[in-house]
């Protein structure tokens, strides 16, 4: 009951803020402006903030593992690979194919990883590298995959899509906040500037959530429901079931486990909705993706967590 109290106690607080955002989009408050403007400037931001800070804060030599990291990345690598080229084989809509390969593969790593480790474990044991590991896949790929689906690629193909990986704003956020972790920067930043970083970072989830609420198209996503319900079980117990058994078959225990898990089976982060809106992909169908996983993740992290403490693996 602890885990699933603490579950929902990490999950529930995101889906109320959408919740939040939709009943402030229904009465006026929030209107079509306020999501666009909202949308563009927490990707070109205060997104690439909260990403420089939380990598660049983490102490990455005291739990650097490279086997660990590898794993990260191939497992990352081969759950995109495999989602896109099944969505490009079997799906009919292929405008939705974007954003439903972002909203299968990529997860709250960054937000969530931290945050269940210290809680299980009193500190934040591997989460940092996993951040390291798979976030900047996440970004790169999502980027990769959402220009070349994307409604107005005019042809450009693979050479936009590169060029669209040097200047994202959220891939330049985490390569300068590898950069800093490198270098120890938070030992040496003024504390005027870290407390301006942090306001700034501070604002990005909490703006987009609201975003996503006040542009959410109930009976548009409705009519969506077959690929948002899909993308949500690849994304909660597909990913996980494939996995990590291979993980603990590898010898990972305890923090690795609750690190792999957190990235492989964590709710579709609220960015890939950001990135979907701002990269002219399907933003309800990224939104809904978003919304369900969000909703669903409480009883499905609760249950992976529930299994592997039977198991003995963590």
């Amino acid at each position: 009951m602890s885990d699933f109290i603490f579950s929902l106690n990490a999950t529930m607080p995101v889906f109320l803020l959408m919740l939040l955002g939709w009943c402030f989009g229904k009465i006026g408050m929030l209107t079509d402006e306020f999501v666009r403007v909202s949308n563009k400037f927490v990707f070109k931001a205060a997104l690439p903030v909260l990403l420089f800070k939380d990598i660049a804060s983490a102490n990455i030599n005291d739990v650097f593992d490279i086997r660990f990291l590898l794993f990260c990345m191939i497992s990352t690598t081969v759950s995109f690979f495999g989602i896109w080229g099944a969505a490009r084989l079997l799906m009919k809509e292929k405008s939705m194919i974007g954003a439903f390969v972002q909203g299968s593969f990529r997860g709250s790593a960054a937000i969530l990883g931290v945050a269940f480790i210290q809680n299980m474990y009193g500190n934040s044991g591997m989460a940092p590298l996993m951040i390291i590991g798979a976030v900047p896949l996440f970004n790169i790929y999502s980027v990769i995959v959402l220009t070349m689906e994307g409604s107005n690629t005019d042809g450009k193909g693979i050479r936009s899509a590169f060029l669209n990986i040097l200047k994202n704003p959220i891939i330049l956020g985490i390569l300068v906040g590898m950069t800093g972790s490198l270098v120890h920067i938070y030992d040496y930043l003024p504390p005027i500037l870290e407390k301006t970083a942090g306001n700034l970072a501070s604002i990005a989830s909490p703006l987009a959530l609201l975003a996503i609420g006040a542009g959410f198209e109930g009976g548009k996503a409705i009519k969506k429901a077959k690929p948002t319900i899909i993308a949500s079980f690849l994304k909660l117990i597909g990913l996980p079931l494939i996995f990590m058994p291979i993980a603990i078959a590898l010898g990972f225990r305890n923090y690795d486990l609750i690190a792999f898990l957190i990235m492989l089976g964590a709710p579709t982060t609220v960015t890939s909705y950001i990135m979907a809106a701002n990269m002219n992909n399907d933003g309800i169908l990224a939104s809904g993706i978003v919304v369900l996983t969000t909703l669903l993740s409480a009883v499905t992290l609760t249950a992976w967590i529930f299994i592997l403490r039977v198991m003995g693996m963590i």
